[in-house]
């Protein structure tokens, strides 16, 4: 279900920034949507164009804000309770060797405690 949203997500997206980039500036140097000011050459005038393309920008508008928020409901509901610190082993000492992450790493024949640097021997 989540993947489903994030694909719609995505789209409305993608289709959001084209059709704000379609849109006419203040100053309509940029624009493209329905030509200049003057005698058309398209389908719809431009007062029309730019109708079209502010209610397209309203829906997609919209659907961007509820895919949004159903983002997020679904990641609160489908995340595990609790700190992600929560995870982590408490570290424990045993035998004067402690439970830590790094001491996980470590061979099972290898010295917990370092009087100077380890370095290798042959067996």
């Amino acid at each position: 279900m989540e993947t489903v949203i994030i694909v719609i997500h995505l789209m409305v997206v993608v289709s959001l920034v084209a059709v704000v980039l379609l849109q006419r500036s203040e100053g309509g140097a940029l624009g493209m949507g329905g030509g200049g000011g003057g005698g058309g050459g398209g389908f719809m005038s431009a007062r029309g164009a730019a109708n079209a393309l502010t209610r397209t920008t309203g829906f997609l508008a919209a659907a961007f804000f509820i895919t949004s928020l159903s983002l997020g409901v679904l990641a609160k509901y489908n995340s595990e309770s609790g700190n992600v610190l929560d995870r982590i082993p408490a570290a424990t000492e045993e035998s004067g060797g402690g439970s830590g992450i790094l001491d996980q790493l470590r061979p099972e024949g290898a010295p917990t405690t370092s009087d100077g640097p380890q370095v290798p021997t042959s067996q």
